[in-house]
């Protein structure tokens, strides 16, 4: 009931994107179990990207990706207790993520990914690799996904914390602490406008039905 395989080990100077497109591109499974033995301990984080990415497009979801948001704060919750790798059920591991929509959904957002390597880079390496630094990486994007679930739906709030949440665990990835900072401080961002405005939109709504 678990997946938990040992994770391949990755060339030094292979970026985020390479290993991803060749995932992608690979004759292997497409499935969300080969994606995280592919990953390792960094799995949490593409998790995180592949899951929020959707609620931090500025759209309004009104409520759509609410199971997305309660996967990763299980995942998030998983990091809290001191996981090294992401526990889930078999079903879920046997997940394909082939198919039109879904690799039209990868292929952009690896796009945007390799965008991003441009200008990303290591930094701060160290702070990656401390048992604290999961705990807190699981505690912020616990927050931040709980802000975007309690959004009001329609209202376009759920995208910064959402956002924060996917450039919090790019960093990660890519172990920039500078883009994971940005990634906190957007999401920080996100925090204030949904406690901030969410009354009021609730109150808008309320009026108008």
């Amino acid at each position: 009931m678990a997946a938990e395989g040992p994770a391949r080990e990755q060339p030094q100077d292979e970026t985020v994107s390479d290993q991803l497109e060749g995932w992608l591109r690979g004759d292997g499974p497409k499935t969300l179990g080969s994606l995280i033995e592919l990953f390792g301990e960094r799995s949490f984080a593409i998790v995180f990207v592949l899951l929020m990415a959707l609620p931090a497009l500025p759209l309004p979801t009104g409520g759509a990706t609410h199971v997305l948001e309660v996967i990763t704060m299980l995942l998030a919750l998983e990091l809290l207790i001191g996981r090294r790798a992401i526990w889930l059920p078999r079903r879920w591991c046997r997940m394909e993520l082939a198919g039109t929509s879904r690799e039209k959904f990868i292929t952009g957002l690896l796009k945007r990914i390799r965008w991003l390597e441009r200008f990303s880079r290591p930094r701060g390496r160290w702070l990656f690799h401390h048992r604290v630094s999961r705990i807190v990486f699981g505690a912020v994007v616990l927050v931040l996904t709980l802000t975007a679930f309690l959004a009001p739906p329609f209202s376009g709030l759920d995208t910064l914390p959402a956002l924060g949440v996917v450039m919090l665990s790019l960093g990660v990835l890519i172990e920039d602490s500078i883009l994971a900072g940005v990634g906190v401080l957007v999401g920080a961002l996100g925090v204030v406008a949904v406690t901030t405005l969410g009354s009021l939109v609730v109150k808008a709504l309320r009026n108008l039905f």
